[in-house]
């Protein structure tokens, strides 16, 4: 199977699955009917046309011409979490909008809000007590792979700075700065006297 209709039907999928698994979601779909919005991605130079009707249809190429185009880097999509950030973004170059800005932000709030609650998905197989636990465990289990990920990166970097002195630590970095800055000064005053003499000469 080619990867852009690969891709498009992934992404259509998991969309239409997570919002008719919210009511709120349902509704927020149902204020963008008839909106055709695109997003041009421009790494890949690629664009995903959204199709709004009782679902969301995502295609790889659209003839027509869509209400509001986006055009942006994959970098700048988690910025869209906060729809508040799309005129900041418009105003640092980071994105390019042609159409309605809050066609845009209605956008930006339905993709972000699409978010996969697994432990309603798990309950329908397992039960809500099993599911529960389950999620509970695996967040735990997380939390502690992030501490420990912790402790080995400061482990490793005073390692690195106080045992193999590989790189110096921070205070030394610190103070060979503020002698570079004194050496910078001094170097500044000597270089006043130097042409106060030679404007006597």
């Amino acid at each position: 199977m080619p990867f852009e209709p690969l891709m498009t039907a992934v992404i259509e999928t998991s969309l239409n699955t997570l919002i008719q698994d919210d009511p709120d979601l349902v509704r927020r779909l149902a204020r963008l009917k008839g909106q055709v919005i695109q997003v041009h991605l421009k790494e890949f130079d690629k664009r995903l046309t959204f199709v709004f009707s009782q679902q969301v249809d995502v295609l790889a190429h659209y003839e027509g011409t869509p209400d509001c185009t986006l055009s942006l880097n994959v970098s700048v999509l988690p910025e869209l979490k906060d729809q508040s950030n799309i005129t900041k973004l418009i105003k640092q170059d980071k994105l390019e909008l042609d159409g309605d800005i809050q066609l845009a932000q209605s956008f930006s709030q339905l993709i972000t809000q699409c978010k996969p609650d697994i432990e309603e998905w798990i309950s329908r197989v397992t039960g809500d007590v099993v599911a529960h636990t389950l999620v509970q465990g695996v967040t735990q289990i997380g939390q502690f792979a992030r501490t420990q990920l912790r402790h080995q990166q400061d482990y490793l970097a005073q390692v690195v700075t106080e045992e193999w002195r590989l790189a110096p630590p921070p205070l030394e970095v610190a103070h060979f700065c503020d002698q570079v800055d004194e050496i910078k000064s001094q170097a500044a005053r000597v270089e006043a006297k130097l042409n106060q003499l030679l404007e006597r000469v």
